[in-house]
């Protein structure tokens, strides 16, 4: 399998995904602005996608794929099939009773996230009608798993479409509907959430049927008690201990920050929203799509015992990182009026929506290359089944950030919280970083210093053109100028990728340096 081609499949369809989500947020953005109801339904959406994080995309695939990937490796496809079928099972059940326990406790969920809220009884009331999509995607998130240890990238990374698609057409029928009807209308929005995971679900059924892999989930007790009793389920359960733990910090860290925005002012948690929604673009094209591809891979190359692979595969990975990241790191940095403006400054988000938003685009921008190298190096211990390690990690900083909190949001307001988070995921990946080089599990290739040089001067070039950009046009004043605006960014932006590429070409760097097979 070409691994650069592998990554590029899952990168263009997460491109269509983030494209549509950003369609999503513009219409929100621009239906219902930065105010107290859109601060509502992002608490009330932020409660099942942190337990979705936390047991499901987080623990369990942290703790099932590797096993999964691994098991297929050595025991092969029957004996995989039936650790699939024990997992299922058990996951199934408990989503169930998760899902029943949230509905019930959400008035309690909500002032735990948020109980600075202004619309607190509507963030309520969308809690209980969304809790229900972590079940769903739960779901889903088991079925990626399962596809992408199978090679079959393509479905798992166009998925996320339908969620955005869902919550679009709730935005632009389903509010004015609800207002004609007497109902508040950001709850549209979550009604268009309940519908996007059910969708998520359904399309995974064709997928998994199309490589005989599709779950059979035990209803009777007996069918229950069985998988209990599979050496895989308790393997998984004792993986997922110490990995709940690690992904636990990372949400406690979310459930601190949006409490804390809550506070700060009417509009701060959607300002932060707004910024992560937009800093999540290059993230997922390029930091999601290695993780997916290095993650089953890795861990097949540590069933075989493939040492010297196993460190290349995260060389290979690093170096796209360094490569794609730090461009896009810049443009946050030195351009964010225009993106921001160009995707939200319409409708009801005004320009004091749009400069608290830069801020916090600014503040997620100074660690982007973290969170993205985070996405490659945290694989490499979940493969090896060491997940205390990143533990560890993660707990510590956590309270750093939180220290960081305690000075830079007096400071800084909202961009604080932001720049707290950039600067943690720095140290993250630092401290990930220096466990797999101190442990000898990655051992850098020849060529770094070259390699580094080259995109040193690349991004040097691309940075002054982005800062020239940002000062000489007017962005807010273009606001009824939709198309001048729209097409000054994309000429921009397109014209520093030429510059870019351009330049690495000139120093000697070629894109088939980074095709690999694994």
């Amino acid at each position: 399998m070409n691994l650069l081609k592998a990554a590029s499949t899952v990168s263009l369809l997460t491109l269509v995904s983030r494209i549509t989500g950003l369609v999503r947020e513009q219409l929100i953005a621009a239906s219902f602005g930065a105010s107290a109801a859109t601060d509502a339904f992002n608490v009330a959406f932020r409660i099942p996608n942190l337990f979705r994080r936390l047991f499901a995309e987080g623990a369990f695939s942290q703790a099932f794929v590797p096993l999964m990937a691994a098991t297929r490796a050595k025991d092969g496809d029957a004996a995989t099939g039936e650790l699939i079928d024990a997992v299922a099972t058990l996951l199934a059940w408990a989503l169930l009773l998760t899902c029943i326990a949230g509905v019930a406790a959400a008035p309690a969920l909500v002032w735990a996230m948020g109980s600075g809220l202004q619309a607190f009884d509507d963030a309520v009331v969308m809690t209980r009608v969304m809790f229900p999509y972590i079940g769903f995607m739960s779901m889903v998130a088991l079925a990626a798993g399962i596809l992408n240890t199978w090679k079959r990238f393509a479905v798992p990374a166009i998925t996320p479409v339908l969620l955005n698609l869902s919550v679009i057409a709730a935005a632009w029928w389903g509010a004015p509907y609800f207002k004609a009807e007497g109902i508040e209308p950001v709850f549209a929005l979550a009604a268009g959430v309940m519908l996007g995971g059910v969708l998520q679900a359904a399309v995974q059924i064709p997928a998994l049927a199309a490589i005989g892999r599709l779950p059979r989930i035990g209803l009777l007790p007996a069918s229950i008690a069985r998988a209990w009793r599979h050496p895989g389920t308790r393997q998984v359960l004792r993986l997922m201990a110490p990995a709940l733990l690690g992904v636990s910090v990372a949400q406690i860290s979310l459930l601190i920050n949006t409490q804390i925005a809550s506070h700060v002012a009417v509009g701060a948690v959607s300002w932060l929203t707004y910024a992560d929604r937009l800093m999540e673009f290059p993230t997922a094209l390029l930091g999601v799509a290695l993780g997916v591809v290095l993650l089953p891979q890795l861990s097949a190359a540590k069933g075989r015992q493939d040492a010297e692979g196993f460190s290349d595969m995260l060389d290979w990975g690093l170096r796209l990182v360094l490569l794609l990241a730090l461009p896009c790191a810049l443009a946050l940095l030195l351009f964010p009026t225009g993106l921001v403006a160009v995707l939200y400054h319409y409708g009801a988000f005004t320009a004091a929506d749009l400069a608290m938003t830069v801020r916090a685009l600014q503040g997620y921008g100074v660690g982007l290359l973290g969170l993205v190298a985070i996405k490659v190096l945290a694989p490499a211990f979940y493969a090896r089944q060491d997940i205390r390690t990143p533990v560890k990690i993660a707990i510590g900083v956590l309270l750093a950030t939180q220290a960081m909190n305690l000075v830079l949001v007096p400071w800084l307001g909202h961009a604080g919280l932001a720049l707290s988070i950039g600067l943690g995921a720095l140290v993250n990946a630092g401290l990930l970083l220096g466990g797999l080089l101190k442990r000898g599990v990655y051992m850098p290739r020849p060529g770094w210093r070259r390699f580094g040089l080259q995109v040193l001067v690349a991004n040097v070039a691309l940075g002054a053109v982005l800062a020239l950009a940002a000062q000489g046009i007017d962005w807010v004043g273009l606001q009824a100028e939709w198309a001048k605006r729209v097409g000054a960014v994309a000429a921009v932006l397109g014209g520093v990728a030429l510059l870019y590429f351009g330049v690495l070409a000139l120093l000697g760097l070629r894109p088939g340096q980074f095709v690999r097979r694994g």
